[in-house]
């Protein structure tokens, strides 16, 4: 354990290896999203060409197919926003079919009040429209039933990680949940201590529910410690004001309610967006850097022949520890790995590559690796070596809510750092400057204000306080 924080956590002598984090679900459930949608493309022109055919004689009739077609995109517009293609579609099959029958009916009267209005619907023929609705209609149930039996069959039913953190409250349990004792673990949630926050993130890397159950007077700082897990957070808890209950939960078979205090920034279909929009730009720009990044390299080695990558522990989405990237701006012998010292203006440490580096911001470009990797993000509140100071406290010492800005990925660059909050963290205010920002980017995140701060991040790339 790093020296600066051996008080911290003396009794965790346990390894990180023994925390296991449930595997991810998420894919999986974007594969069966994926699945329904195309499923539902072909059986509804299936069931229009078949409407057809029985009417006309001929297979793939034009007027019926154009229907279709007009159809479809109605259907996917009102089966989005009913939740057809959802996490509960795919554990209540019959809800699914519900909200796609649903859906479907409600297109075919968008569908044909359009086409009255516009004076196109002569052209219909209500024969081939009825059938083709109702053909399409007994498919897509008999679809959603084989696919429940699918997800049964091969995945036990289990479409979502669900985690009962067991610190000493009411007996509580769900179907199909993991439960996890703190004690047995040697988990607690009581002090700002990164170590047990990496600890506790790792338990809840992956889930998308986790309820705790603990006594009265630990409810505010689990409470709180949800909150900056950027998941689905419940506690099993008489409503009390000072926990920020976002809604309440009842569990009828047990007779239990539960207070959900966090539910994350962000949706699945936010994070796919914000997944994609990464993996685009971040590719995109190593492919386009690959020659920048040769040069840089070679001139860092040609500089001292040391390393040319400084690897730094820091504190990502969840509170866990990941490893950044930079390339190596210091001199071998005085790097500072757990970031206790910030860089001054005119650094001896610095290298002379390295102030230049510096100076342009390309010592961070190694961190595209780290956003392929999905440690971090384009765009995110940055990153913070474990021993950052502002006026010699540590920053979570400077303002509790620090740890909430980990409730997503961290960035390449962010909020603050366009709005010039770069360089050392002499006083209190230089961190709360930044904190405050990175809890209005999670608070209305967008996938514009994405591309507008990438789009601001290239003209500050220097800056005065970039040394």
């Amino acid at each position: 354990m790093n020296k600066p924080f051996s008080h911290l956590l003396p009794e965790v002598a346990k390894s990180h290896a023994e925390i296991r984090t449930a595997p991810s679900l998420e894919r999986r459930r974007l594969r069966a999203y994926i699945a329904m949608l195309v499923i539902d493309l072909g059986l509804i022109m299936l069931g229009f060409a078949l409407a057809g055919f029985a009417y006309t004689g001929r297979w793939w009739e034009a007027r019926a197919m154009m229907q279709a077609q007009l159809l479809l995109p109605m259907y996917y517009t009102i089966a989005f926003y009913n939740a057809a293609y959802s996490t509960r579609a795919l554990e209540q099959w019959r809800f699914g079919v519900r909200q796609a029958l649903v859906a479907l009916v409600i297109g075919a009267v968008l569908l044909n009040f359009v086409a009255f209005y516009l004076k196109t619907n002569a052209n219909f023929s209500r024969v081939t429209f009825t059938l083709g609705l109702a053909l399409s209609g007994v498919m897509i149930i008999a679809a959603r039933k084989a696919l429940a039996l699918f997800l049964k069959r091969f995945w036990g039913g289990k479409v979502r990680n669900e985690l009962i953190i067991d610190d000493g409250g009411p007996s509580f349990w769900l179907p199909g949940a993991q439960t996890i004792s703190t004690r047995e673990a040697g988990l607690s949630s009581e002090r700002h201590d990164p170590f047990m926050r990496d600890r506790l993130g790792k338990v809840m890397r992956n889930q998308d529910k986790v309820v705790v159950s603990c006594p009265y007077e630990k409810r505010e700082d689990w409470a709180f410690l949800l909150k900056s897990t950027g998941i689905h957070g419940e506690l099993v808890s008489e409503p009390a004001h000072r926990l920020g209950a976002l809604g309440v939960m009842l569990y009828d078979e047990q007779d239990r309610t539960t207070l959900v205090v966090s539910t994350g920034p962000l949706g699945m279909r936010a994070r796919i967006m914000k997944r994609c929009f990464d993996l685009a730009v971040a590719g995109g720009a190593l492919l386009v850097l690959a020659p920048l990044l040769a040069v840089i390299a070679l001139l860092i080695k040609l500089e001292d022949g040391g390393k040319v990558l400084f690897v730094q522990r820091r504190l990502g989405r969840g509170n866990t520890f990941f490893n950044m990237l930079k390339f190596r701006t210091m001199r071998e012998a005085a790097l500072d790995h757990d970031g206790k010292a910030s860089t001054a203006r005119e650094d001896d440490r610095v290298t002379r590559i390295g102030r230049w580096l510096r100076s342009t911001s390309l010592d961070e470009l190694p961190q595209l690796v780290n956003v392929l990797r999905g440690e971090m993000s384009i765009v995110g509140p940055r990153p913070h070596a474990l021993g950052s100071r502002a006026n010699n406290k540590l920053f979570w010492e400077v303002d509790g809510r620090y740890w909430k800005r980990h409730a997503l990925k961290p960035g390449l660059t962010g909020l603050a750092q366009v709005r010039g909050h770069r360089g050392s963290t002499e006083e209190e205010k230089d961190l709360t400057d930044r904190l405050q920002a990175d809890l209005e980017y999670l608070n209305h995140w967008s996938l514009p204000r994405d591309v507008g701060i990438v789009l601001q991040t290239l003209r500050v790339l220097t800056h005065k306080n970039a040394y």
